[in-house]
């Protein structure tokens, strides 16, 4: 089964390519998806991994808390998003 991985703090000039061959030694990546910000569509410094689940835990295991491009990465499951209230 799939699993969604949230990366937090990565440095803004990280590509969706780059953070593919980052987790790519731990397995298949699914798909990479880098957030960017809806007003100036530059990047937020957060996204998204999908790995098969043996290959997302061992990549949670090992990249969370190391260093990418200067900055000190956060990796763990991403956690469903919760409902946004409507105005």
């Amino acid at each position: 089964m799939a699993k969604s991985i949230y990366v937090g703090n990565l440095p803004w000039s990280a590509t969706e390519e780059q953070v593919q061959n980052l987790f790519a030694p731990y397995g298949a990546v699914l798909s990479v998806k880098l957030v960017n910000d809806r007003e100036t569509g530059r990047a937020r410094g957060f996204g998204f991994v999908e790995m098969e689940d043996p290959a997302a835990a061992a990549a949670i295991e090992a990249l969370d808390n190391t260093s990418f491009g200067g900055r000190t990465l956060r990796v763990n499951e991403a956690k469903p998003r919760a409902p946004r209230p409507r105005y």
